[in-house]
Parts: C-alpha cells; sequence; structure tokens
C-alpha cells in the first residue's frame, strides 16, 4: 500500500465549505488524518430508445463531455469558502433570483490521469442520482469551461457535524440515536439506489442551520461508486478509522458502509475512535483485531442498548452484519423501541409506485422530460437499468423486473409487479425499454424545474398556441405507440376551467400535483483532521 499526500483537506477535492481547522496531538483523541481515494466507472451508455450505443470520446479536455451553459451568464462566485488540492469552493448567487448556493470549482490542469476526471464525473452523476432526498446536499447544476468544472450545490451554512463533536466531546444517547438514524437513513437511500458512499465521517456531514445539530446533510461523495447487487469490489479507499476490515482485505460490498457508521455511532458516544494507534498501519491492524473497548468512560454509563447495536454495526463478519434498515429497526434507534412493520420500499419500487398512479399525458411528458436530462442526471439510473437487463438486451422483461426488484429486496407479489410492469411499459409491447424505465424512475423532483416543464408543454403544443387540444394529444399518444386510452378522459381531469384544452398552468398543476412529499429516497410511497493528510490506494 503505497501512501500520497491528498492536501490539506483531506478529501479528494475539498471537505466542506468551512476552512480546514487543523487539530494535532499524538494523545489518543478525535484529532488525526483522513485518507481518501477514488475508483472506476463504466463507459457504457445507452440510449432514451431503448438501443445501446457506445460513449463518444469528449471533445479535447474535456471533463463532462458536452458542452454546458456559462455559469458566469446565471451566477455571480463570490467569497472563498474552502480550499482543497484539486479547486476552490466559492459562495455562489443566481443572479435572477439572488439565492446563494456553494460553487465548487475544480481546476482541470489538475486532473491529470483518465481516473482523476472519471472522479469528478461519476461524483456528479451520483450526486443527481441521490438527488431530492433531504439530508443529501442537493445539486443545482455542473458547468465546465475551459479552466474548470463547477459545481453549484446546496449551501450548508452550520458547519461540519466534526466540529460540533469536537466542541461536545460527545452526545447524550437519544441525540447520538437521532444523529445516527440520520446517518444510516442516508446509507439505507445510497444502496437502494445502488450506491456505496466508501467515506462515510462526520467531516462528511453538513449542518444546514447552525442551530440545529439534525439538519444534517451529506456531503462529498468523490470516492462514492455504482453497485449491483452480489458485486464484489477490491480497491482500497476510504479513512483509516472507520474503513471496515473487509475493505483492507480487498473483497467487499455495501455492508461497508454500515461498519462506517457504527464507528460514528462510537464517536459520538464517546468522543473518540474505537480503533485507534499512532500510525496509519497501526490503526489498520486495530480495524483487522476489531475489539471494542466498552470499559472506558463513559462507557460504563451507556446502556447496554446501544452497545449491542454498535458490537451488531462494527461486526467483522460483514455477511453477520446489520443491514441499514436493520440498524434502523433497532430498539435503541427507534422511538420508544418500536419498529416499523416492513422494511422500506427500495427506490426505485417507490418511484415505480408513484409513475403507476400518472395518467398518460404525465406519463408521456415524463418520457419527454427524461430524453432531454444529461447523462450525468439520469447515469445512476442507467446503472440500475444495466443491472436489471440481465441478457442485455436493452429491455427489462417481467421475469427479469421480478429478479431485479427481489435483488433490491423487495416483497411484491406477481401480481404486483405485474401491475408495475405494465404502468411502465407505457407503449404496451410487453417489456421495458430504457426511456420508460427512465420516465418511470427519475426523480419527481425534476418536475419543480421550470425549463423541464416548459420544454415538455411545447413538445405537446404542436402549433405552438400556447393550450395542449385533443388532437395534439393524439397525436403525441400516437407518436409514443399509445393506444386505447380515452383522450377525452385526460383532457377533463387536467381542464379547470373546462374549455376543453390544456393550457401551461393546468399542465404544471398536473405535473406537480401529488409530488411534495414524496421527494425522499427510498421511502415507499412515498475527522478527524490532523496536519498529515495521507491517502491510500493498491
Amino acid at each position: 500500500m503505497g501512501n500520497t499526500c491528498r492536501g490539506s483537506s483531506g478529501s479528494k477535492y475539498f471537505q466542506s465549505y468551512a476552512e480546514p481547522t487543523e487539530l494535532c496531538g499524538s494523545k489518543r483523541s478525535f484529532s488525526s488524518f483522513n485518507p481518501s481515494i477514488p475508483s472506476h466507472s463504466s463507459d457504457e451508455e445507452l440510449t432514451c430508445s431503448g438501443g445501446m450505443k457506445r460513449a463518444v470520446d469528449p471533445p479535447a479536455n474535456s471533463v463532462l463531455g458536452h458542452k454546458t451553459p456559462n455559469i458566469y451568464d446565471s451566477f455571480k462566485l463570490g467569497r472563498k469558502l474552502g480550499q482543497g488540492q484539486f479547486g476552490t469552493t466559492y459562495l455562489c448567487t443566481e443572479i435572477a433570483t439572488g439565492i446563494e448556493y456553494a460553487c465548487k470549482s475544480i481546476t482541470k490542469r489538475k486532473l491529470i490521469t483518465k481516473e482523476d476526471v472519471e472522479d469528478v464525473r461519476r461524483e456528479i452523476q451520483i450526486m443527481h442520482h441521490l438527488s431530492g432526498h433531504k439530508n443529501v446536499v442537493q445539486i443545482q447544476g455542473a458547468y465546465e469551461d475551459p479552466l474548470y468544472v463547477h459545481i453549484v450545490m446546496e449551501l450548508c451554512g452550520g458547519g461540519e457535524l466534526f466540529d460540533r463533536i469536537i466542541q461536545r466531546g460527545h452526545y447524550s444517547e437519544r441525540k447520538a440515536a437521532e444523529l445516527i438514524k440520520i446517518v444510516v437513513g442516508v446509507v439505507q437511500a445510497c444502496h437502494s439506489l445502488g450506491v456505496m458512499h466508501r467515506d462515510l465521517k462526520p467531516e462528511n456531514f453538513l449542518l444546514a442551520n447552525r442551530d440545529d445539530d439534525l439538519s444534517l446533510k451529506a456531503i462529498d461523495f468523490g470516492l462514492s461508486v455504482f453497485f449491483k447487487p452480489g458485486q464484489i469490489f477490491t480497491d482500497v479507499v476510504g479513512s483509516p478509522y472507520y474503513v471496515a476490515p473487509e475493505v483492507l482485505c480487498k473483497h467487499y460490498g455495501p455492508e461497508a458502509d454500515v461498519w462506517t457508521a457504527g464507528v460514528i455511532l462510537y464517536i459520538l458516544l464517546s468522543g473518540v475512535p474505537p480503533f485507534w494507534a499512532e500510525t496509519q498501519q497501526g490503526i489498520f491492524d486495530a480495524v483487522l483485531k476489531g475489539q471494542l473497548d466498552f470499559d472506558s468512560e463513559p462507557w460504563p454509563l451507556i446502556s447496554d442498548s446501544a452497545k449491542d447495536l454498535i458490537r451488531k454495526m462494527i461486526c467483522p463478519r460483514p455477511q453477520d452484519r446489520l443491514t441499514a434498515h436493520e440498524v434502523l429497526c433497532h430498539p435503541w434507534i427507534c422511538e420508544n423501541g418500536v419498529a416499523p412493520d416492513s422494511a422500506l420500499d427500495p427506490a426505485v419500487l417507490s418511484r415505480l409506485k408513484q409513475f403507476s398512479a400518472m395518467n398518460k399525458l404525465k406519463k408521456m411528458a415524463l418520457r419527454v422530460i427524461a430524453e432531454s436530462l444529461s447523462e450525468e442526471e439520469i447515469a445512476g439510473l442507467r446503472e440500475m437499468f444495466l443491472a436489471m437487463d440481465t441478457d442485455s438486451s436493452g429491455t427489462i422483461t417481467f421475469d427479469e423486473l421480478k429478479a431485479g426488484l427481489r435483488r433490491y429486496r423487495s416483497t411484491l407479489k406477481d401480481t404486483e409487479i405485474r401491475c408495475l410492469m405494465d404502468a411502465a411499459d407505457v407503449d404496451s409491447n410487453g417489456t421495458i425499454d430504457y426511456g420508460e424505465f427512465i420516465a418511470a424512475t427519475v426523480h419527481l423532483n425534476k418536475l419543480e424545474h421550470e425549463e423541464h416543464l416548459a420544454a415538455a408543454f411545447s413538445y405537446f403544443d404542436k402549433d405552438g398556441s400556447g393550450y395542449i387540444t385533443v388532437d395534439e394529444l393524439q397525436q403525441a399518444c400516437k407518436e409514443h405507440n399509445i393506444t386505447n386510452v380515452f383522450i377525452d378522459d385526460i383532457i377533463k381531469e387536467v381542464d379547470q376551467d373546462n374549455d376543453g384544452r390544456i393550457d401551461y398552468g393546468e399542465f404544471v398543476a398536473m405535473m406537480r400535483k401529488g409530488n411534495m412529499g414524496n421527494l425522499g429516497l427510498g421511502l415507499g410511497r412515498r475527522t478527524m483532521r490532523n496536519s498529515l493528510r495521507m491517502s491510500t490506494r493498491e
């Protein structure tokens, strides 16, 4: 294992919006070093029409692989919020609205290898894929110019969870339970969407509100990867105090995230990491040994239930470790010890259920919107489609959908899966093609973007009159190979002023109806710092 310096902020890019405060000291305390490193991504892509193609090499010096608007046309960059090895985070203000965001500007000349470029691209893809979860920092968009890649995202002004732990020393059991419930909720959402975080730690959770410790937002997905159920990873990544033993043994899956969350819980309750040494190798040895100290202060005063949960999260054997959902069901986590009656829907199932309840016009509009989305916005859904399309035909059959949902721990009956299949199969040809899958599973927060709604309305409003008429809706159904549709019923459902046609306001109201409250991912229907910053990579 080689060691390389990763820059002063401890992450591949930079940890947070605040300037780093270096904490030094050789005694056992919550302050030391944090290495991080990345992986790879697929170069295979699909077209929204359902066919497959090979990715075309992007233009010279391009990271995103396609042209983007000029960021300076829409945003004004202000003061520096943070500095990292690969770039700088700035306060930025949207010119049209005055809304403040954070802009992470990554210097392209420092992205030396193809892997560096893929890391940036995948981080943006995963942020889009997780978009909509209340405890994940929201991405507004990605922009590229000759010198930089700019990632504009939600501004979190409350500082790092790390700093709160330093200030407090440790938390009460109830407060620690509330915090770890949020952390593990993010893990559950990631795993539900086929994402492994791989670098969970208190520095990678920011507070949206300085006065609210529960306003946590997960950031920094630079080490995160897409995974398929059962897939094994071998690259050693992460941060020494938090890394799971199977990662060090180069044979791991998403269970490693639960170990890491268990380490965070141990720190929340005690103020110190469970595995500690003066050197990186010493920490790794302690991790592999896996011996937990529940004898030192404050552990004699901490409940047996809390220690039981930690043992089951920091369990050396991944197959015996609790899943994220099982952690959320543990009596110590649950309010009044009451666990949910059943497992949460995986995100893909939750979205299919939402889609199945939509009328034909809304389904077609989502297909139009899906086809206009950038590659980075739908890359995560592409990975899920490829995982389900086991015969690589470019379509998902009933058996493939059934097997795919089973891998994501769905317990739906065949009849229920058939109903979802029929709902997503808009053209009724017996399979779900790529475009249908993206339309059925794209997160509904895309409907909050005015430009997407306007473009979809324009698609149906063929003559540009400002109204969607019966004839125009019939033509759209024909283009989408949709038959046996009662056009008049659709018009009546949406036509609020009963003039026999749909104007833009009525269209927007239909598209946004029922979306609020459904923006959680996978919810059913609905460091340690030191002057040493090191990375480890095989």
